[in-house]
């Protein structure tokens, strides 16, 4: 590697005390870890209000960095608590939080200024006008979507000011991050709130195969040099729910395939891996390769490398360099000054005496002074002033070098606070106005389900842009009625034609694009349209709402997580409206579950896909960009429209429906019927854990 490119720093996880040492003392330059509350690892042990503040103390006083996850979407009763917890990660003074909420970033940028933002990976930034848009909003970090190959992720680093942080090894969801609600919708325990059940990881079948969405684990940790070239500025280390054995290894293979070393790469797989790892997003090679699971000997593997791998972080790291200065005068206590850089402590010894043998001299006092082992220093250089004649025993020397380091530590480990606002101190949202009756508007995935009767239920009408694109006559028939819906991903690669798609749809007197993700949100600002925001953007809370519309949002469509109650109470004078049917989509994927052994092949754009009890879901194609996972029965709240007072508007989705079922949801709509058949609420009336 280049000795002019900055070697990026390897980023461990932490889900408590153990991984904590283990990570530190295998050489992490950084951890992230999450507090009690709002992280998307509820169930690791995590840190309390009293273990951050050691955390963060342990790790400054060695070096390492602490990022604090505070990842989770949250509702307005729990912004009290989430103020309080942020306040408590501000004191600790940890050195940046990773937040998924936009409210939650708007709430620490406004209240913690000097804390830094990251931007989680389940914010699903894919593309450089998503690392834009974190520009805007006061980020200094995004951390990428996983599904990303190299040349997307060089390009994002080539464009953007902010530091780039990718995944490098761990487990592979099948779904981009933030967009899976595979969890929230089957089981009630949502991963966008830190509960996932990885039901994914069941035996779900399609075309003959087994576990048909589990990914193997990915792995680059032969490929960080490459990246390090590209500008990566963290190299990130999956799993708080994995033993500290497991951070261990991978962070000592990262810090050996950094150091130009090869990697362990064999006992890496054999202490955690699901038949094995992939780097097929890297490599552009998205194929059934990818798929694996947790198999019986996957599982015996471990069991032989365990033992070796704890032994191998039982003591200090000795890796900060310190420089010492002894002094030995005559009737004077011996005196040692140790600096970091920074910072500098001086300790006095015993008082020299008179030499019978051999006196003390520099490479006597080295001998003493350079065993730090224990704690987590290095002795980089060694200044002596000694008078001639003088003698200090080695245990002196000891005693004076163990004493003056650990005063060194405990300096280090006194870790400064940010300030942090109160909730109270929060600006103050107006109160909403919502109409008699929300507009209804109707999404369809082709102009071909749209027939002229339907057209008449309908308030507004969606439709994917490159529809609208091929049928210019669809802006003339519309009008005023007509949304464009951007693709909810865009990648590197297609957005300049996408933005140019934009404008011309500008230049046809389109005037409204929908976006479900910050990236389209920036583009269709920056081509001049007015821009609504879609389910995919995850607002939960009335401060995600009012960023939105300082975003300049003209309304937003509700995360579908969000229960009716919580939806029509939300604060902000931002129109918000939720989804009231359609088969949602479970899972946002760029490695199609449907696809055969040869690809995409003659693929006419949807599938299916079978879990375990037998029940059939449905797969769409985007392009052959990404795909949907469907639930299996449809959302319906046509009779249910009394709840929906309050909102501004209510969305159809049609995905596979053909014209004549279109037309009948419609019509059931209209009258308030029950649909017939198979239905669910979603968690419309359910309070999501």
């Amino acid at each position: 590697m280049s000795r002019a490119v900055a070697l990026p720093e390897v980023l461990a996880p932490v889900g408590g005390r153990e991984q904590l040492e283990a990570a530190v003392r295998s050489g992490a330059d950084a951890v992230y870890l999450g507090a009690k509350g709002f992280n998307a690892r509820r169930n690791a042990e995590n840190f309390d209000e009293l273990g951050l503040p050691e955390a963060v103390a342990f790790c400054h006083g060695r070096g390492v960095r602490v990022y604090v996850t505070l990842n989770t979407l949250v509702t307005d009763p729990e912004i009290p608590a989430l103020v309080e917890e942020l306040r408590s990660i501000a004191a600790a003074g940890a050195d940046a939080i990773i937040v998924q909420d936009l409210g939650v970033a708007d709430m620490a940028r406004k209240l913690c200024p000097g804390l830094p933002l990251h931007g989680s990976t389940q914010m699903a930034v894919h593309s450089l006008a998503g690392a834009r848009m974190l520009e805007k909003l006061g980020f200094s970090r995004v951390v990428l979507a996983r599904e990303l190959d190299r040349e997307e992720i060089a390009a994002i680093c080539r464009g953007t000011s902010l530091e780039v942080e990718v995944f490098v090894h761990g487990a592979l969801c099948m779904s981009v991050s933030g967009l899976c609600y595979l969890s929230s919708l089957l089981g009630e325990r949502s991963g966008n709130r830190g509960l996932c059940a990885q039901p994914c990881r069941l035996d779900w079948k399609s075309k003959g195969r087994s576990y048909a969405l589990s990914l193997k684990d990915l792995s680059l940790v032969d490929r960080l040099e490459e990246l390090a070239a590209m500008g990566v500025a963290s190299l990130k280390i999956e799993g708080r729910m994995k033993r500290p054995e497991y951070v261990g290894a991978a962070v000592s293979a990262c810090r050996r395939a950094l150091a130009g070393e090869r990697p362990d790469l064999d006992t890496l797989q054999s202490v955690f891996s699901r038949s094995g790892f992939t780097a097929g997003y890297y490599e552009n090679r998205r194929n059934l390769e990818m798929f694996g699971h947790r198999r019986k000997e996957d599982v015996a593997a471990a069991a032989g490398v365990l033992p070796g791998l704890a032994a191998a972080y039982r003591h200090e790291l000795c890796r900060v360099p310190v420089e010492m200065t002894l002094t030995m005068e005559r009737g004077n206590p011996a005196r040692l000054t140790v600096r970091d850089g920074s910072r500098q402590v001086t300790e006095e010894g015993d008082t020299p005496q008179e030499a019978l043998n051999r006196p003390t001299d520099a490479a006597l006092a080295r001998r003493s002074l350079e065993k730090t082992g224990g704690t987590p220093f290095i002795l980089e250089n060694l200044e002596t002033f000694i008078q001639p004649g003088l003698m200090l025993p080695m245990s002196a020397l000891n005693r004076l070098r163990a004493a003056a380091l650990e005063r060194l530590l405990a300096l280090r480990s006194q870790t400064p606070g940010h300030p942090c606002g109160r909730v109270e101190e929060l600006p103050q949202l107006a109160c909403h106005e919502a109409p008699s009756r929300p507009l209804l508007r109707g999404r369809f995935e082709s102009p071909d389900q749209l027939t002229p009767e339907a057209l008449k239920y309908f308030d507004e009408i969606i439709l994917k842009v490159e529809d609208i694109l091929a049928d210019p006559a669809l802006a003339e028939k519309l009008g005023g009625k007509l949304l464009a819906e951007a693709p909810l991903l865009v990648f590197p690669r297609r957005e300049e034609a996408f933005f140019q798609s934009l404008e011309t749809l500008r230049e046809r007197g389109i005037t409204r694009l929908l976006a479900g993700n910050l990236a389209t949100v920036l583009l269709g600002r920056e081509a001049g349209l007015a821009v609504s925001g879609d389910w995919g953007l995850n607002v939960l809370n009335s401060r995600s709402l009012a960023l939105c519309r300082e975003l300049g949002l003209r309304d937003v469509t509700l995360s579908f997580e969000t229960s009716l109650r919580l939806a029509a109470s939300m604060a902000d004078s931002l129109p918000r409206g939720v989804l009231g049917y359609g088969y949602l989509p479970l899972m946002t994927l760029r490695n199609c579950p449907g696809r055969g052994g040869s690809g995409c092949g003659n693929c006419p754009g949807s599938s299916t896909i079978t879990d375990r009890r037998g029940n059939v879901f449905g797969i769409r194609c985007r392009g052959r960009e990404y795909s949907h996972l469907l639930n299996m029965v449809p959302l319906w709240l046509g009779d249910k429209q009394e709840a929906l007072r309050g909102l501004d508007h209510v969305t159809l989705r049609f995905t596979g429906e053909n014209a004549a079922g279109c037309l009948r949801v419609a019509r059931a709509w209209r009258e308030g019927e029950a649909l017939g058949g198979d239905v669910t609420r979603g968690l419309s009336f359910r309070e999501l854990k």
